[in-house]
């Protein structure tokens, strides 16, 4: 069975006040909670397929509120973006953000509770964990007995140590970037209260940056970790053996034990068990390429030891790196962003050859059941914004052949199925995304959520029309191996263009015929032909088949063969694709 991921920001799913002012506090814009994610909301997430559900925005990350009557210390607001924060500077690695609980005192049960929902309805949970940097304030107040906080038994005194968690420059303070220039006046206000309080010395490096001084483009609410590489590049932890790309996890996890590793990787295999305990089903790692690859064997052979069914995720940008971070950092899955996602945005956009697939994809062809399709997540514009395609019907098509083109595991972005646009100002967070780091309300969405009855009862006909295309589209049976026809097509099809594209997905007894077409204005008739090498493989006498697509279910062909000639009549219009299933059933 396909995996499908249902990506959830928690703190915006079940919220459903509609105020939206700019920078807004969570009394003024609301704030969506654990409990939102109901029964009915967890039946209507399956229903698009599902089988994963990461919940992003779990972990307990810096943001503008008081927590002090339970013991929370309050984070400084100049070190926070937005009001509500970003998930990605996490403050608190052994608890959840209080936010989304009813009763914060009780977070974590109420989380636990959330996990065992989520289960009950057959379901998987991901959560978040981010490898490369923190909160700049990190200061764990839930860690378990024995467990340490980042950066409490570092040297400071040094630039660099192995065991150090993270990397200082001596003898310099952090120097903060202004924020004067595109906030609001009250965002202004609030952070220069706070900044001058805050002193770092010396100066820890920021996420993304060694400067003592990030612009404000850079994550200068986070700290880098380190994972015992030195600023020169040097790794202070064993070289693996080439032939290590071929071993089994089991071997992996046996190479590590008798190893001595950085003080960090230790930190991370605790935080990964803990999580496990709780029930998660697996991570997402965020910007996974920022840290060096042994790790990822060494934490993820750990974790298939205790979970071998474990669903492992990584935002990975470098193609370079696939293959590493694949065999070597034992990943399941990698973002396939730089290449098929960025490939059908262009079509999209500005309406690029589909041609374009298949160069993009004939360089992964050996790992293509462990790249991760999407159109939409939190970092990406959204498809109906105007960055984006401006109608979600655009890339209607594009999700298709994302859902379909092969194994490969498939997310989609709550709100994407409805047609969200994401045209809110919302404070940090600009239009065109949903934004990750404030307290906003999501239209289209919660049309859907309609009062938290979870049943799309407020939806337009149009947004409602689209997520019963999303509910199809991504519970078609579809298994077997890619075939591809469009080339052949290309050079001897007459009327088949580059706005068309077409594939097979095959097994002995079912073969699926695919054909999508990305132009807006206008449809295409033609006579589809499977390339004779490949129709000479199938055991299909001669003869007239009659097809029904399985997505509309009205359009209706026939499949023709004749000795090494097979072929189909299609008519398609624009922004159509068509499933067609020839069964095949063999007497062998």
């Amino acid at each position: 069975m396909k995996t499908v991921i249902y990506q959830v920001l928690v703190r915006l799913f079940g919220n459903t006040c509609t105020r939206n002012v700019p920078y807004g506090t969570k009394e003024e814009n609301g704030v969506g909670k654990f409990s939102d994610l109901t029964d009915a909301a967890l039946e209507g997430i399956k229903q698009l397929g599902t089988t994963h559900i990461w919940l992003t925005g779990v972990l307990h990350h810096a943001l503008v509120g008081d927590y002090t009557h339970i013991g929370i210390p309050n984070d400084v607001p100049y070190l926070v973006k937005g009001r509500a924060g970003s998930p990605y500077a996490i403050k608190d690695y052994y608890n959840v953000n209080p936010d989304l609980a009813d009763d914060p005192t009780k977070r974590l049960e109420e989380f636990v509770a959330l996990v065992e929902r989520i289960h009950q309805h057959g379901l998987k949970v991901i959560i978040d964990i981010v490898p490369n940097h923190l909160a700049r304030c990190y200061h764990s107040i839930s860690m378990p007995k024995g467990v340490q906080n980042f950066g409490a038994q570092d040297n400071t005194q040094v630039g660099y140590s192995r065991d150090n968690n993270f990397y200082y420059n001596i003898g310099e303070f952090l120097s903060l970037p202004s924020t004067t220039i595109g906030y609001t006046p009250e965002d202004t206000a609030l952070r220069q209260l706070s900044q001058s309080p805050y002193k770092e010395y010396p100066a820890k490096w920021t996420g993304n940056s060694r400067s003592s001084s990030p612009a404000l483009t850079d994550w200068y609410e986070t700290v880098k970790l380190n994972y015992g590489v030195a600023p020169d590049g040097h790794k202070d932890f064993e070289a693996l053996p080439p032939e290590m790309a071929l071993w089994d996890v089991g071997a992996h996890y046996a190479f590590w034990q008798s190893k001595l590793v950085p003080d960090t990787w230790k930190k991370f295999k605790e935080i990964a068990a803990y999580w496990l305990d709780f029930g998660v089903d697996g991570f997402r790692y965020d910007m996974a390429e920022m840290v060096p690859v042994e790790f990822w064997s060494y934490l993820n052979a750990f974790i298939k030891s205790r979970r071998p069914d474990a669903f492992l995720m990584a935002e990975i940008y470098n193609p370079e790196s696939y293959r590493p971070y694949l065999h070597i950092g034992k990943m399941d899955a990698l973002y396939n962003k730089v290449g098929l996602y960025d490939t059908l945005r262009d079509i999209i956009c500005y309406e690029h050859s589909t041609d374009r697939i298949d160069w993009t994809q004939d360089t992964l062809s050996d790992i293509w059941p462990q790249m991760l399709h999407f159109m939409e997540n939190h970092d990406e514009q959204r498809i109906a914004s105007e960055g984006f395609a401006r109608d979600p019907r655009y890339a209607l098509p594009a999700m298709a052949v994302s859902a379909h083109l092969n194994e490969a595991s498939v997310m989609v972005y709550f709100g994407q199925e409805v047609g969200e646009a994401a045209r809110e100002n919302a404070g940090f967070g600009s239009p065109t995304r949903t934004s990750i780091f404030d307290y906003i309300g999501v239209p289209a969405h919660q049309r859907w959520v309609n009062d938290k009855r979870y049943d799309g009862g407020a939806l337009t006909p149009e947004e409602a029309d689209l997520r019963e295309y999303y509910c199809r589209l991504l519970n078609l049976p579809i298994v077997g191996a890619f075939r591809n026809i469009h080339q052949y097509n290309r050079a001897y099809t007459p009327y088949y263009n580059d706005k068309v594209y077409s594939f097979v997905r095959e097994t002995v007894q079912e073969k699926w015929l695919v054909i999508a077409n990305f132009s807006k204005r206008d449809g295409f008739g033609f006579e589809l032909q499977i390339p004779p090498e490949l129709l000479s493989t199938w055991d299909l006498p001669d003869g007239t088949y009659p097809l029904t697509d399985e997505l509309y279910g009205k359009v209706q062909t026939h499949f023709h063969r004749t000795d090494s000639y097979g072929h189909m009549r299609v008519d398609i219009a624009p922004l159509q694709t068509l499933f067609f299933k020839l069964e095949v059933k063999s007497e062998k």
